[in-house]
């Protein structure tokens, strides 16, 4: 899989279907793997460039296909985690991570207070403030990002398959668990394999549990969405379960805008 075609500093947030009608709100944090030419690839080469410490592989075309399947709008980074992760507060460590698994990052070394600031100025802020902006342009929204993880970390073999993840407000994630069988026949955990330990709740908690707005993380292992046939078929599943969920907790406006 190839990250997304951006070639420009402008392109660090993308939106799609911005007129969509559904009250969800998708948002995919980690959707590119772009890094500006003025960073010299943050010193990697090779494979780093391309793995999943840099992106989440899929997690963009799962997106759009769901964007799609509700008509829902969309909101994503267009630049590489390892330039800034937009689902960090500036403050994190691993913002600009120098470490990421086995891949070491020159370029996030001994970084200034000023040229994180840039990086702040540059991607996080705009992101963040689309995503805002997004939401306050939808009725009753509801806060749904998207994410892939790699089958095997630090040498250990992860045997969940999707993640439903949730901070402190437990309301859509815990009806998409109680149905969950009813959609796929995947493994799915909650809070797998991260959680708000782990500061992967950034997002929802900038956005959603602020504003009582529903939410949830979900959150799909890369070797089950690396062809577009399987990013489609994940992506009906994930549409037909979210509108089931939000269903039974009276939310209007998505099962009918499902295609």
């Amino acid at each position: 899989m190839k990250p997304a075609e951006l070639t420009s500093h402008e392109d660090s947030v993308r939106m799609f279907n911005t007129k969509g009608a559904s009250p969800v709100v998708v948002v995919c944090e980690h959707a590119s793997a772009f890094i500006p030419t003025k960073y010299s690839n943050l010193g990697l080469a090779g494979g780093a460039l391309q793995s999943h410490a840099a992106w989440d592989p899929g997690a963009l075309a799962l997106a759009k296909a769901l964007s799609v399947r509700l008509n829902a709008k969309l909101v994503t980074s267009g630049v590489s985690r390892l330039v800034y992760d937009c689902n960090r507060p500036p403050l994190a460590a691993d913002a600009m991570p120098y470490q990421s698994e086995a891949i070491t990052v020159p370029g996030n070394q001994n970084l200034t207070a000023e040229q994180r600031q840039e990086r702040v100025e540059s991607y996080y802020e705009p992101f963040h403030a689309a995503l805002a902006e997004t939401i306050a342009a939808t009725a009753m929204p509801v806060i749904v990002t998207i994410h892939s993880f790699t089958p095997i970390y630090h040498g250990k073999t992860r045997v969940v398959e999707i993640g439903v993840l949730h901070d402190s407000d437990t309301r859509l994630a815990d009806v998409m668990l109680d149905c969950a069988h009813d959609h796929t026949d995947r493994l799915v955990e909650r809070n797998k394999p991260y959680g708000p330990e782990h500061g992967v709740t950034h997002t929802l908690k900038e956005h959603a549990l602020v504003n009582g707005h529903l939410n949830v993380m979900l959150e799909v292992r890369n070797d089950l969405i690396q062809e577009t046939e399987q990013q489609e078929n994940m992506a009906q599943s994930i549409a037909n379960w979210l509108s089931d969920a939000l269903a039974r907790l009276q939310i209007e406006g998505v099962a009918q805008c499902q295609a």
